[in-house]
């Protein structure tokens, strides 16, 4: 794995966010409007370089990376945080997102789920 981790929080307005087909992870979030957007996780670093192509597992779905925005790697590393973006495009809309490709959105996380890259 390059990068694994377990959800302990579901903010109160993800649902919503998975319905317009995004999914925003953040470690630690010290501003209480974008935790009720995400899901908070344990802590982990990088451990390998993560590519288009690589594969993205949430929960019990499996997406390949189709394009990683030029911040979405340092705010991963740095703040646990990254937008997930299951559009399957070959360009991100945002710096700090990750686009995926699946056959469908994830169902809604719990806590102790894992979100892992490899």
């Amino acid at each position: 794995m390059k990068y694994e981790v377990e959800v302990l929080k579901v903010g109160e307005f993800v649902p919503d966010m998975l319905e317009n087909g995004d999914m925003v992870i953040f470690d630690d979030c010290p501003n209480d409007t974008l935790a009720d957007v995400c899901y908070m996780h344990t802590r982990c670093e990088i451990t390998a370089p993560i590519e288009v192509g690589d594969t993205v597992l949430v929960g019990t779905k499996s997406y390949r990376i189709t394009a990683i925005g030029e911040e979405a790697l340092h705010t991963l590393q740095e703040l646990g945080h990254c937008t997930f973006k299951f559009d399957g495009l070959s360009a991100v809309e945002l710096p700090g997102q990750i686009s995926l490709d699946g056959e469908e959105t994830p169902d809604l996380l719990s806590v102790g789920d894992k979100i892992c890259i490899k």
